[in-house]
């Protein structure tokens, strides 16, 4: 890169006012902020980009044709709660290290909201929630949070999560539950992911990847509810564990599977 788109970008950067810049090289947060850099820009050249992780400090430089496979892993993911309003406390558990990666409002207010739990009071009929990109796990994330009754993952294109295990153990009221954006790519760990969900009835996982799963036991353990689950893109090839899978679940329930992965379900 060339002083002057150097000077060109620093710029456009600085018109923004979104972002700032150092020597030659560019923070950036957001692939949003990316893209719309390029737009500005008369040329389309190889471009020089800084991506500054604050868990590793690690200078990474991204290709102008090839930002957008990268910076997915650092988009943030939004989701939206329904909580049922006969029941009050908990409605997501984050670790006090990790509260600053989640933004939390309340009834799609601008406010941010800094708690994790409902009362009565509250009156809330949504919660939104953004999670940063360095959150790697998600770990008991919703974990026995029993005033749930519906989430929807609005967006989720990250590939870096690895742990999903009791990520929905007992959400007893959790009724509604949308993955199809949910990204697996990379998870090894979906022990009791959804143990206890004793009021869903239906669970589409047909967009999951668990290529590299190892565990999945317990997994739906205890879906006393549960009439039907797609687990048409299933791979169990690398599973190790599944003990009591679907221990406590309906004989009714209905499976959409590739048999030729889920080798537990012809014993």
């Amino acid at each position: 890169m060339d002083s002057k788109d150097s000077s060109n970008i620093k710029k456009e950067v600085e018109k923004l006012n979104i972002i700032k810049s150092e020597n030659k090289f560019i923070k950036i947060k957001s692939d949003f902020f990316i893209q719309k850099l390029f737009d500005n820009m008369q040329k389309k050249v190889s471009l020089e980009i800084v991506k500054i992780n604050i868990n590793i400090q690690k200078r990474l430089n991204i290709n102008i044709n090839n930002y957008k496979e990268y910076f997915e892993k650092f988009t943030p993911i939004e989701l939206e709660i329904i909580p049922a309003q006969d029941e009050y406390g908990a409605f997501i558990k984050i670790k006090e290290e990790d509260k600053n990666y989640f933004h939390i409002y309340f009834n799609n207010n601008k406010k941010e909201i800094h708690k994790t739990k409902l009362n009565k009071e509250d009156n809330v009929s949504k919660i939104n929630i953004i999670i940063d990109y360095q959150i790697k796990s998600f770990f008991n994330l919703f974990s026995y949070c029993k005033c749930i009754e519906s989430i929807n993952f609005k967006k989720f294109h990250r590939n870096d999560i690895t742990n999903m295990s009791g990520m929905f153990r007992g959400c007893v009221l959790l009724k509604e539950l949308n993955l199809s954006n949910f990204n697996t790519n990379n998870v090894t760990n979906m022990d009791s992911m959804f143990f206890g969900c004793s009021s869903l009835k239906e669970l589409n996982l047909s967009n999951f990847n668990t290529n590299n799963v190892t565990n999945m036991s317990c997994m739906f353990g205890g879906c006393t509810s549960l009439k039907e689950i797609n687990l048409s893109s299933f791979n169990t090839n690398k599973v190790t564990n599944m003990d009591d899978i679907f221990s406590g679940c309906s004989s009714e329930l209905k499976f959409k599977i590739q048999s030729q992965y889920l080798n537990f379900l012809k014993n």
